[in-house]
């Protein structure tokens, strides 16, 4: 599970924004009705889901991009060679191109909460830390930085938690991260952390294997049957047969539903589906179904899987091509849920109900006068009632966070004479 995650100097993102996933103190009639928003962890209460608003090129899309890169460089940075120029882009005014970006992440894994950050510039690492409270009490695991001094002895220090430290900090360039070197190296709470990162926080939608398909096909058969059922109402059933084993996986890439998924599967599954009006006539999934029913079971496959293993789901416009009462579906699926927690950015203002969410949970991100994004919760505006009508609020510009259009008929004239 996240705690907390901060980031600055990232595309839009000049100053430190936070993210916070621990529940505020918040007493009104409406958050005792939302209960299942929110699970326990050591006598505190943790968010289920942060969901995030703005106008366009106000930044809501860089958080998750920052995010992104910072768990990608986590799991990739031990294959990284000199000439390496890292994938992101800091914010470009103010001289802060030429100013360290930082990451941090509050998690919690095996029952412990961890802290892990870094900083770096688009061509090195500068800084890097590892902190965990076994008994709610901060220690060390290892503390990195590369401006002190000329040696690794110098420039590390550690706890007791790993063993032999400086013989991964010797085989550790300044364009690797250390936790992903000592992974690599088979250091155990590195590979327990590097597994966290790879297997817990789900950046986008997942890549399958084919197993994967069949496995979490027959386990929730029924949910996805009625998640189809919200897209295609006519469909009533789902059946997957394995025609061949492939040992590798295959991205399921929805942003554009290319072939890819199509040439993989079309030669390793037969999925049929089979619709109320002849229940006895089977259609090809791949091929005659739509393409909204087709993205909606891919999706479902990684939201079943996210919440059914307590994972970290990230989704950038989860509207896109999804009709709001499937949106509904995903919010409710990860109310149900343990552990499973979702950040996403929206620009659907029917999810803005403070009868459905917290004021914690809405975060909306602005551009500020000097282009950078800023990023708040709805929680910031104490003076703002569990009474009011929020999605009224927003559209009339009381968070700062839409755009304004000069729509009148003088102005659109104008434009269209020009």
């Amino acid at each position: 599970m996240v705690l907390e995650i901060r980031l600055s100097n990232f595309f839009s993102i000049k100053d430190e924004v936070v993210m916070d996933f621990r529940a505020a103190n918040l007493k009104s009639h409406n958050v005792k009705a939302l209960k299942d928003n929110l699970f326990e962890f050591d006598k505190s209460s943790v968010l289920k889901t942060i969901t995030i608003y703005g106008a366009n090129a106000s930044g809501k899309s860089n958080v998750i991009k920052a995010i992104r890169f910072c768990h990608s460089l986590v799991m990739e940075s031990h294959m990284h060679n000199e000439n390496t120029v890292y994938n992101f882009q800091p914010f470009k005014f103010d001289n802060f191109e030429n100013k360290p970006s930082s990451y941090s992440i509050r998690f919690v894994m095996n029952g412990i909460e961890y802290v892990y950050a870094f900083s770096l510039t688009r061509n090195k690492i500068l800084s890097e830390s590892l902190h965990f409270y076994p008994k709610g009490r901060v220690k060390e695991i290892f503390f990195r930085d590369e401006r002190k001094g000329k040696t690794k002895k110098e420039k590390y220090s550690f706890g007791d938690q790993i063993k032999r430290p400086l013989d991964v900090a010797e085989n550790t360039s300044e364009k690797s991260l250390f936790i992903s070197r000592a992974s690599q190296m088979d250091r155990e709470i590195a590979k327990e952390v590097f597994t966290y990162f790879y297997r817990s926080f789900i950046l986008e939608y997942l890549l399958f294997g084919v197993s994967a398909i069949e496995n979490l096909s027959s386990k929730h058969k029924e949910q996805l049957v009625e998640t189809l059922k919200i897209a295609d109402s006519d469909i009533v059933d789902v059946k997957i047969k394995t025609l061949k084993r492939l040992g590798k996986n295959f991205n399921a890439d929805l942003s554009t539903l290319t072939m890819t998924v199509e040439d993989v599967v079309q030669n390793a599954l037969e999925i049929r589906t089979y619709h109320r009006h002849a229940p006895g006539v089977a259609f090809d999934f791949l091929r005659e179904e739509s393409q909204g029913t087709i993205k909606l079971f891919f999706i479902m496959l990684t939201i079943l899987d996210v919440i059914n293993n307590d994972k970290v789901l990230l989704i950038d416009e989860i509207e896109d091509s999804l009709h709001p009462k499937i949106i509904e579906y995903i919010f409710n699926l990860f109310k149900t849920g343990k552990t499973a927690q979702l950040i996403c950015t929206t620009h659907n203002t029917r999810f803005l109900d403070l009868k459905k969410f917290r004021k914690d949970q809405i975060y909306f991100t602005n551009k500020k006068s000097d282009g950078s994004t800023d990023l708040y919760s709805l929680y910031d505006y104490s003076d703002f009632r569990d009474t009011m009508d929020l999605e009224k609020a927003y559209m009339q510009g009381r968070f700062d966070a839409i755009p304004f259009i000069d729509d009148s008929d003088v102005k659109l004239k104008a434009l269209l004479n020009e």
